[in-house]
């Protein structure tokens, strides 16, 4: 079994255009969408859902207004100012303490020091994961709630789950849709993977942001190749990434000209190599090509 994840340094590079597409050249490989902070690959796949489940990545506290003695014990303990007093009042008190759940970081201190056992201190739901089928084959997707954390946790349980999915389907291929940026997420997209495309394009900021991505797959020790999108709106830079890349020691497998094609086929649900043969869509095949080739070559990824 082979993992291929393809990230970017910054989101609208066309990463998951790309994602888009490879699904659709591996014929039937696993697909898991890891960027659950925004995730969007279902909005060109259309998954139809066989499986959902809650996760919850951590804890956090919610005091019981009928139990609190106005103490305020929670307040000075609490280092992140989510302990407010303007609960409703009880027998012991006029107002008693509530917490801010968006500023609660789920330290669990106030529970653990409350004199009175107020302090209620349990899972809470951070999101949804998904196992869908796509026309592409299966796909493990998540969403993750709004202003909520754990994305890294969340990217681990969805990998895992393509990992099931693919063993139990005998399917040798998972694709895999990373997070932007360098952050935990993307780490946890990353690790133990077989190869890393990183998708940049032709600006200053793709220029930095390919950089910072490929140190870390470097740190990782994860074999990493690159592609540049629209490539033909600045032939100058997208000679400077060529160059930068190769000084790195990483291979640019693939150029994607602009092309509007692609907008057209997102307008319509598709992959650009489902809309069209030319274009961008040429270039796209290529690249697939050639990374199928280096992952036929990579060693098995061992499951952590």
């Amino acid at each position: 079994m082979k993992e291929l994840v393809v990230v970017s340094g910054k989101g609208g590079t066309g990463k998951t255009s790309i994602v888009a597409s490879f699904a659709v050249l591996a014929r039937r490989a696993v697909l898991a969408d890891c960027d659950v902070d925004a995730s969007d690959l279902h909005l060109v796949l259309g998954p139809k859902v066989q499986r959902e489940e809650e996760f919850s990545g951590g804890s956090r506290a919610k005091i019981k207004s009928e139990v609190c003695v106005g103490c305020a014990k929670c307040q000075q303990l609490c280092r992140f100012d989510a302990i407010l007093c303007d609960g409703p009042g009880n027998e012991f008190v006029e107002k008693t303490y509530r917490v801010d759940p968006l500023a609660c970081e789920g330290c669990g201190v106030c529970a653990h020091f409350c004199p009175v056992g107020a302090v209620e201190f349990a899972p809470v739901v951070n999101g949804h994961w998904y196992v869908s089928e796509t026309r592409c084959g299966p796909m493990v997707h998540a969403r993750l709630g709004i202003a909520e954390e754990n994305s890294g946790k969340l990217v681990s349980l969805v990998r895992r789950e393509a990992k099931r999915v693919a063993e139990q389907q005998g399917l040798d291929l998972i694709v895999v849709d990373g997070s932007p940026g360098i952050g935990c997420p993307v780490i946890a997209s990353i690790t133990a993977s077989n190869l890393v495309l990183i998708v940049t394009e032709p600006t200053l900021s793709g220029l930095s942001d390919l950089e910072r991505v490929a140190q870390l797959t470097r740190h990782f020790g994860v074999e990493t190749l690159v592609a540049i999108n629209k490539s033909d709106l600045n032939p100058e830079l997208s000679a400077e990434i060529e160059s930068r890349a190769g000084a790195r020691g990483l291979s640019v497998v693939g150029k994607v000209r602009y092309d509007r094609g692609v907008t057209r086929a997102q307008m319509n649900k598709q992959a650009v190599v489902e809309y069209t043969a030319g274009g961008a869509s040429a270039d796209v095949k290529r690249l697939w090509s050639a990374v199928a080739e280096k992952l036929n070559r990579s060693s098995p990824f061992v499951v952590l």
